[in-house]
């Protein structure tokens, strides 16, 4: 079959109308309806101005209020379990899950960042506490750290994340982010813990390519973190078409698509002029070899390389508008004046912050601010309008 070939701007249009960045974010804060479509939602410990899971929800619906998300998982229409990192995943998802149950529980129970130490009559009573008293947090044990090194657990929290990557132990909810275990059988219901199912892995393989209109193999492989490559390529040669898509530098690359790709191109719509803050973590945007191949802009999470080695910094966010990166800006929210504080701007090469992309800067920092509960915004760094161009 000769690949259908996707021009960079069409391909870049698709992208982002997939992942509901196309579009003004004016829509209803359908929390549900946006990971269903997003496929899932990662979670992150950070507040830099907002937590991740809220800032992405707030890119696709700008009336969306930071921790509305967490009803939905306490309601059950989500559940918590790790892709590539921690996630809300839709309840639909659930029954397609068991391999990732049993793989996570294997390599919980072997591993050395996971294993507690414990013995299993002290693991079985951490969860017969569970078992009677209900939902508890690590905070409701005792064991302490003895080893000294950074992100050093106590072996009480090893033994609860062991049981909950296997499906023993479920989040249940979270208050100010802490999570509260609860029995699996409780929260997830049964789990069929038999031999994978081939048709579960396919399911799987065809949601990631509804939530990404074209990927190469290994990028189905990556959406859930679950499947090998060579699994992932022979369901997408089965069930797919070539394309070619149009990188940022006009380079070529080869990919496949969903079979009503062509219906997919009739019905582009319209991209927002909108200016945007984009989360580092935003699923849009997490591939960053992909990133860089289709729009053009290299990015590098700082927030884990030592200060002195930092070209940007530590919580650096990209700045979007309509289907280009423009730049990329450093804030946080300043406590001590309740302001969002924006200690860095950089501009892409060849972009120009005229009197119009500042508007559209202030009017985006401006909501942001309001997202985060604060009174305003403060500049510690020169506003573009006086910056060099």
């Amino acid at each position: 079959m000769t690949p259908l070939r996707i021009d960079n701007r069409t391909a870049r249009a698709l992208w982002l109308d997939a992942h509901g960045l196309a579009a003004a974010p004016t829509r209803a804060p359908d929390v549900m309806a946006i990971i269903e479509a997003l496929g899932f939602l990662q979670i992150d410990t950070i507040r830099n101005v907002v937590r991740a899971q809220d800032h992405i929800l707030w890119s696709r619906a700008q009336t969306y209020r930071e921790g509305q998300v967490w009803r939905h998982l306490a309601n059950r229409d989500l559940f918590e379990h790790f892709t590539h990192d921690a996630s809300l995943i839709p309840r639909s998802v659930l029954p397609l899950w068991t391999r990732r149950f049993h793989e996570l529980g294997d390599k919980a129970a072997q591993g050395a960042w996971y294993q507690s130490g414990l013995g299993r009559a002290e693991i079985d009573a951490i969860r017969d506490r569970i078992s009677q008293e209900g939902p508890l947090s690590t905070h409701a044990f005792d064991t302490k750290v003895e080893a000294r090194e950074m992100w050093a657990r106590p072996p009480h929290k090893k033994a609860l994340d062991q049981m909950w990557y296997a499906g023993a132990l479920a989040t249940c909810h979270r208050e100010n982010f802490v999570k509260f275990y609860d029995l699996g059988e409780r929260v997830l219901g049964p789990i069929d813990r038999g031999a994978s199912d081939l048709d579960r892995e396919h399911s799987l393989h065809a949601r990631a390519l509804a939530h990404l209109p074209f990927a190469t193999h290994g990028e189905v492989a990556r959406f859930w973190d679950l499947a090998r490559p060579a699994e992932a390529r022979a369901w997408t040669d089965a069930h797919t078409i070539p394309v070619e898509i149009e990188g940022g530098d006009g380079r070529i690359h080869a990919s496949r698509a969903a079979p009503d790709i062509e219906t997919r191109l009739a019905t582009e719509p319209p991209l927002s002029n909108r200016l945007r803050i984009i989360n580092p973590f935003d699923p849009a945007f997490r591939d960053r070899a992909r990133t860089e191949r289709l729009f053009g802009f290299s990015y590098r999470n700082e927030m884990f390389v030592p200060a002195d080695k930092r070209v940007f910094g530590y919580y650096v966010y990209p700045l979007l508008e309509g289907d280009r990166f423009v730049g990329r800006l450093q804030a946080k929210a300043d406590k001590s004046t309740n302001t969002l504080c924006v200690s860095g701007i950089w501009t892409e090469p060849g972009v120009r912050f005229g009197q119009g992309r500042v508007d559209r800067l202030d009017a985006e920092l401006a909501r942001f601010a309001r997202l985060g509960g604060l009174d305003g915004v403060t500049w510690a760094c020169p506003r573009p309008e006086t910056r060099a161009t």
